[in-house]
């Protein structure tokens, strides 16, 4: 517990140390970039696709017949860019999080390592590419999971529930290994791991309710205006950036101590010492006796 509360502050100091802040600007000018571009392209196609479909629908027209004769007619210009934003929000946290595991994470680890850790050795037991297919197959099955479970959102309680437990797992997943590729070898990360699993997965969760703000920003962006949504999305954006970076800060601190707690636990334990071998017996000298002549 100890080790958890005092790397969740660390974290928190590091978070303004100005090489961060500076890091967490690539991923954002990235994926707004790239929010930008597949917006103009698909974003009016894709809110007329999903009105059509609703007006389709005897169930969902007669619902917002219904809403627009309470004078809530606003309400249903606004169900379809709703729905939009709710299908597109897990697939932005994804893009969100492999950018922050591949452009920050390295870096805010090297940051910890030479601050807190100068003198640990760098085994290099992950390299870049088993990083970034670690991180696509956890990805891959964080997003089965999510499909899945899309029916399970309706109920109000676990709509609250599983996508932070899903988040929290892939968070965990990804932001572990990569703390750990530079300085650990296989078998101590494996190690770290089996030790610290219900920690490093709260560190997860946590920070994956912590992603479910940005949310908040988007839906009221939509509620407004859409003029106060384009400027919105960005905000929200780089809010997603600075939670995967607190997580990614929140795991370099965790594991790099417990990586130093374990390489200190192997020091102080004193080697076997091989038995001593038992020397083999002389061999005998029979001295025979000359005849006398």
């Amino acid at each position: 517990m100890s080790l958890f509360l005092d790397s969740f502050w660390r974290a928190v100091a590091y978070c303004l140390h100005p090489r961060v802040i500076a890091l967490s600007f690539l991923p954002l000018v990235i994926m707004v970039g790239l929010f930008f571009v597949l917006g103009y392209f698909f974003w009016e196609p894709s809110i007329d696709w999903v009105r059509a479909m609703l007006e389709s629908s005897q169930l969902m027209s007669s619902l917002l017949t219904w809403l627009e004769g309470l004078g809530l007619s606003r309400l249903k210009t606004i169900v379809a860019p709703l729905i939009v934003i709710f299908t597109l929000t897990p697939v932005i946290v994804v893009f969100v999080l492999v950018l922050v595991a591949a452009l920050m994470a390295p870096a805010i680890t090297a940051i910890v390592a030479e601050r807190r850790f100068p003198q640990m050795e760098r085994k290099h037991g992950g390299s870049f590419v088993r990083s970034i297919l670690w991180s696509l197959g956890s990805t891959l099955l964080a997003l089965v999971a999510l499909v899945i479970s899309l029916p399970l959102w309706l109920v109000p309680p676990l709509v609250l529930i599983l996508p932070p437990l899903i988040w929290g797992w892939l968070t965990y997943r990804v932001m572990a290994y990569d703390a750990l590729a530079e300085h650990a070898t296989s078998d101590e990360r494996r190690t770290v791991f089996r030790r610290h699993r219900p920690w490093l997965l709260g560190i997860g969760v946590i920070a994956g309710y912590m992603g479910a703000a940005p949310g908040l920003i988007w839906v009221s962006g939509v509620v407004m205006t859409a003029v106060f949504f384009v400027f919105l999305v960005p905000l929200a954006i780089w809010i997603y950036t600075l939670v995967f970076a607190f997580a990614a800060l929140w795991f370099a601190h965790y594991c790099l101590a417990a990586l130093d707690q374990l390489r200190r636990e192997s020091a102080a334990t004193p080697a076997p010492t091989p038995a001593p071998e038992l020397a083999a017996p002389e061999p005998e000298v029979i001295h025979e006796q000359l005849p006398h002549t």
